[in-house]
């Protein structure tokens, strides 16, 4: 339990006890205070007192607070890593974003390495932040014109133990199919005049393919009058047992460029235990049935699956890298709110993952792939990261964009979150649709109005 002077303060210091087993039953109490360039934090930990003083420059308010954050964060990291001897892979860091920072640093001093050993960073992923950077060049882009487009599709055949994103599998949802269709068409009649620069539409889940080819078609006829200028199109195909010919048909019709498969593990016991339909040899159906149509393909996979062994994690990256596709993402598994896991489960720690982390980063490097994304989440097995890799020149724009927030991204749908990026005053606005979809069928011309009042529209774009 942790209380802090600073009510804003005690959820970010609980962040920080999360990544430590056992640390939530510690008594923790914390105060601050800020003199002149001076930050003093105070800990008591089970009744023995510790203090911290650091000392940095600032410009303002708004800078004063971060570094607030920062140090009372650095140090309560200090005291557990020394009660607990373990360092961690992110050290302090505890946001979603360590390439944001990196670039903010980049930008101030032209460079982030000191910055993030002093936050307890370990070298290694130092040196996965620069690739990541380096993976980046030619698509990293600010400017003000541009934006992405998001079309959430939240149905799957069964919902997997480990997700958030749907309340039910589609044998329950689909009898709002044709009325959630009409409100997508009409959101997306509606981002006509809400967008400039159209840099990429990725169309995601749930399972999109999970849509029968007529359903399917309507999104792909809506989309269309706004990508004129053939830009990258994702569109996130799912598992395998909803492929079919008449589907992957319809994407190339429309233009799509990219097709998502998403594997997990090739391993047919983990995939069992997960609540999924298919197995691994489906997976590797599912490639074969998408190369003929030359789409760059992206396979994701998820280190620490329920009772997977370092063994059966490698088997399934030995896998994905002998299908040759262009993105493999891998994951670490992460308590989400919403999921059955998270239920079940308080905490999720190391096991093997530090073992298939660095696995997967040499093995996907001796193979050729470089990382070019990167995004943390809370209550991630062992604080490791997830990491978006790519074969040269085939790096995915939105994934980019999304995780770098560099340029608008207009999202329609359950479940979306459009952001509205006004770089030079340093802030995002936001507009969330509700997960639940009765609500949203409810809500539409509301999220329109919405969307426009924080920038998105005729008047204002």
């Amino acid at each position: 339990m942790v209380t802090s002077a600073t009510e804003s303060l005690t959820c970010e210091l609980m962040d920080v006890v999360r990544l430590f087993e056992g640390a939530s039953a510690l008594g923790i109490s914390h105060t601050f205070a800020v003199r002149g360039e001076e930050f003093y934090n105070r800990f008591i930990i089970d009744g023995e007192e510790f203090a911290f003083t650091d000392w940095e420059r600032y410009a303002g308010e708004t800078e004063k607070k971060s570094l607030v954050k920062r140090f009372a964060k650095l140090g309560l990291y200090k005291l557990l890593a020394k009660r607990y001897k373990k360092t961690l892979p992110w050290g302090s860091l505890t946001g979603i974003r360590p390439t944001r920072l990196a670039y903010q640093n980049l930008e101030k001093k032209g460079e982030f390495e000191e910055f993030f050993r002093t936050l307890g960073v370990s070298e290694e992923n130092i040196a996965l932040t620069k690739r990541v950077i380096a993976g980046q060049r030619g698509i990293y882009e600010k400017n003000p014109d541009n934006c992405d487009l998001f079309v959430s599709l939240p149905f799957c055949p069964t919902k997997c133990v480990y997700c958030s994103f749907i309340t039910a599998p589609i044998a329950a949802t689909h009898g709002y199919m044709p009325a959630y269709l009409s409100a997508l068409e009409k959101e997306l009649a509606a981002a006509a005049g809400q967008i400039k620069r159209l840099r990429s539409v990725y169309i995601g889940g749930g399972t999109p393919f999970v849509l029968s080819p007529e359903e399917l078609e309507r999104v792909f006829r809506a989309v269309a009058p706004l990508r004129q200028n053939g830009c990258e199109y994702t569109v996130e195909a799912g598992r395998p047992d909803t492929f079919c010919a008449e589907k992957l048909d319809l994407c190339q019709k429309y233009g799509v460029t990219r097709l998502c498969i998403n594997a997990q593990s090739f391993s047919d016991r983990t995939l069992e235990a997960i609540g999924r339909k298919h197995t691994g040899e489906d997976v590797v159906r599912a490639f074969g049935m998408a190369r003929p149509y030359e789409f760059d393909l992206n396979c994701d996979l998820i280190a620490g699956l329920t009772g997977e062994s370092l063994e059966e994690f490698c088997a399934s990256v030995d896998r994905a890298v002998e299908l040759s596709p262009e993105n493999i993402t891998v994951h670490t598994l992460c308590l989400k709110k919403g999921a059955r896991l998270k239920e079940e489960t308080e905490s999720l720690f190391e096991g093997g993952m530090s073992e298939m982390i660095a696995y997967s980063r040499k093995k996907l490097t001796a193979a050729g792939y470089e990382p070019y994304y990167l995004y943390r989440q809370k209550y991630m097995a062992g604080s490791h990261e997830n990491v978006g890799w790519t074969k040269a020149g085939k790096a995915c724009v939105y994934n980019v964009d999304v995780m770098e927030e560099t340029c608008d991204n207009l999202a329609v749908g359950a479940n979306a979150i459009s952001k509205k990026i006004f770089s030079a005053e340093g802030r995002i606005e936001r507009v969330g649709s509700p997960k639940d979809i009765p609500t949203y069928l409810a809500k539409v011309d509301k999220l329109l109005a919405e969307k426009e009042k924080i920038g998105f529209g005729e008047t204002l774009c």
